[in-house]
């Protein structure tokens, strides 16, 4: 039996990597027979690098660069058939911040401007930027300063948001002369614009330190910086991914494209899941919120094109029956209900190991 394991990772315990290789171990108890394919998954979040690197190979260039706050903070970018791959949460993640002490107004997404420039530079023909799981709300605009862009005051691209404050004017100029020539991809699967209540700070600026009393107030900062650039940018679909930052790649003439997708097509998951008899993925919670462009749903999606049946191993299941077919998932396992939440997060892989073990016992022929 043929069984392709295409996991997203596991928020705080596994890596996508880590948990492919668990889900295998565990299947390989029950099933030693079986022929797995392992293909670790991501939707242009934490793990994108990595998750294409463990499938495509290629070069990775080490790059030291400014995190959210300032500090130096390590970079990889990957490079590939002269396709440049860019993980934005390594320069600008939520991460970087511990929950108690995040001022998204202060974070700049400096770095991953940095990220991009030193693709650039290596000669990348085509520059793929994943967006997700960022701390930032700067409308992308310390990635443009990194590019080269200047503005009136000097300093206000490279402050956060706060910065934005006293902006009168940008010069993108010398930012798109220094991707002249290359192919930018936005890969994200938020489709929201930069302002407004559905914009970057009214929807995801909670979860990154901005106060609610604050909102309006960081929107209007925002604003400033569509106003000085173009407005009209700042209505297209994903503008808003990773706090603005689409609305940054977007300006210097970036296309937006899922991020599950890119990575998708990059590994030839579509090829490999006709070649499969059964199909395996996984996250940390599987909810219903698992539809809006998560790595399960699009996972689920593939196999069912390919006519090929889809379960999922995951932390928890938080979905009854009826919702998880409308995910295009046959069943779903958890770990908490095999083991105790407990002992999951005690020993995450071995947990995840357990559940597949379990679950070959039902599906391996």
């Amino acid at each position: 039996m043929r069984v392709l394991i295409a996991p997203d990772k596991f928020a705080g315990t596994l890596s996508a990597v880590e948990a492919a290789e668990a889900i295998a171990a565990g299947w390989r108890r029950r099933a030693p027979h079986d022929e797995l394919e392992l293909v670790p998954m991501a939707d242009g979040g934490p793990g994108f690098v990595d998750v294409l690197h463990a499938s495509l190979g290629g070069e990775l260039l080490a790059v030291n660069v400014l995190g959210p706050y300032g500090d130096t903070v390590p970079g990889t970018v990957l490079i590939h058939q002269g396709t440049a791959y860019v993980e934005s949460a390594q320069a600008c993640g939520l991460h970087l911040t511990p929950a108690g002490d995040r001022h998204a107004e202060d974070a700049s997404t400096y770095g991953v401007g940095e990220l991009v420039r030193a693709a650039c530079e290596e000669g990348a023909t085509r520059v793929v930027v994943g967006l997700g799981g960022s701390g930032t709300n700067d409308g992308g605009a310390g990635l443009l300063a990194a590019l080269g862009a200047t503005s009136d005051p000097a300093e206000a691209l490279t402050r956060g948001a706060t910065g934005l404050g006293d902006l009168q004017d940008v010069d993108l100029e010398a930012a798109r002369a220094m991707v002249e020539g290359v192919e930018l991809v936005a890969a994200s699967d938020v489709d929201n614009p930069l302002l407004g209540l559905r914009g970057a700070t009214n929807v995801f600026g909670p979860q990154k330190g901005v106060a609610d009393d604050r909102l309006q107030a960081v929107d209007a900062l925002l604003e400033r910086l569509a106003d000085a650039t173009d407005k009209k940018t700042a209505l297209g679909k994903g503008a808003g991914a990773a706090g603005g930052l689409g609305f940054g790649l977007l300006l210097l003439g970036a296309t937006r494209t899922s991020g599950l997708d890119i990575v998708a097509d990059a590994v030839g998951l579509p090829e490999r899941a006709r070649r499969a008899d059964l199909v395996i993925t996984g996250e940390g919670a599987f909810d219903f919120s698992s539809r809006s462009g998560k790595v399960p749903y699009g996972v689920a999606t593939i196999a069912a094109q390919a006519l090929q049946p889809c379960i999922a191993l995951a932390g928890q299941v938080l979905v009854g029956s009826r919702e998880m077919r409308a995910l295009g998932v046959e069943s779903a396992y958890s770990m908490v209900d095999l083991v105790g939440e407990e002992a999951s997060f005690a020993d995450p892989a071995g947990s995840l190991a357990a559940l597949a073990e379990r679950t070959a016992k039902s599906w391996s022929r």
